[in-house]
């Protein structure tokens, strides 16, 4: 009997369900175990409107919960309450869900300067007005974006933006086969095929250099000198390695571009940006010169976590 399944996006940009259909041909062989009872990506069976507001939420019982996206407005609180309250098992996909991702960035300016630049001082869209929650049953914005954990327990955590269909598949078996999923642990520098060393040293080029990297681009990546090395801000030494599935080099490593942390920290207690700027300086670069450090190293863990000891509401 297949297990039953409701699958969820919040504020996302639905990468994470694109992944899972990047399963090729094996995508057939995972759902035709589930019974997926509610998907509006596949199915547009809505509870309600996307603008009424009042309509209460509900949604069917099942025993696995997949929800992708973060919590950016009072409706995507109240949607992944619901999921949570239906749910045995709930599965937070992908890094907007885990850590904050791209959207999470929007805390580093506030919710007031994010919507009076959206509408009213950008350049390429500017409105007469402002959306008006109390008008037209739009949903209000919450003071920050947040990760799922910040509100309900989470059982499993799948990071990635997206993540790799490989651990998609993964977390799904596990469930499924009543056990703890294997996911990556390890840094993406623990698996970079890049030269860890470079010839004559560190580079004394600013940070976030524009020059072309070193190494001939038609030659292998184990050729490739390393990019910290080089003088490039590489997230790799503090980013959870995974973005090329099981066998796979890291995407944007293999892309011949530095490491930009989309699979977020290493380790879910760590402090990211703290750690990176170690690794600088024990790279041989100061970490005092490095530009735009909140934005660059809040680019996928901007979201804020529930104060020690703090349980999710």
């Amino acid at each position: 009997m297949a297990t039953t399944v409701i699958w969820k996006s919040l504020s996302s940009c639905a990468g994470c369900e694109i992944s899972l259909l990047n399963l090729g041909e094996s995508v057939l062989d995972v759902l035709a175990k589930l019974d997926i009872l509610h998907c509006p990506l596949l199915v547009d069976n809505k509870y309600s409107e996307p603008l009424d507001t009042s309509r209460r939420i509900d949604l069917p019982r099942a025993r696995i919960g997949i929800v992708s996206g973060g919590v950016r407005s009072q409706r995507n609180l109240e949607v992944l309450l619901e999921v949570r309250s239906k749910v045995e098992v709930l599965i937070s996909l992908g890094t907007c869900a885990a850590t904050g991702g791209l959207p999470g960035l929007s805390n580093l300016c506030g919710a007031r300067a994010l919507t009076d630049f959206s509408f009213e001082q950008s350049p390429t869209a500017r409105c007469t007005q402002k959306p008006n929650p109390a008008v037209g049953g739009i949903p209000a914005m919450l003071p920050e974006f947040t990760p799922l954990t910040r509100h309900v327990a989470v059982d499993v955590v799948v990071p990635g933006c997206p993540p790799h269909p490989d651990w998609i598949e993964e977390a799904i078996a596990a469930v499924l086969e009543g056990r703890s999923p294997v996911l990556p642990d390890r840094s993406v520098c623990s698996v970079c095929p890049a030269v860890s060393a470079v010839s004559g040293g560190v580079s004394k080029a600013p940070l976030r250099s524009l020059r072309a990297p070193l190494g001939d681009p038609t030659a292998p990546l184990s050729a490739m000198p390393c990019f910290l090395a080089q003088g490039y801000v590489c997230l790799g030494p503090v980013t959870r390695a995974g973005c090329g599935g099981r066998e796979g080099a890291p995407q944007c490593i293999a892309g011949r571009a530095p490491c930009r942390g989309c699979y977020g920290p290493v380790r879910a207690d760590s402090v990211a940006s703290l750690d990176f700027l170690e690794a600088l300086a024990v790279a041989g670069h100061d970490p005092a010169a490095m530009p735009d450090k909140p934005g660059y190293l809040s680019r996928f863990t901007g979201a804020p976590k529930p104060p020690s000891g703090e349980k999710p509401s």
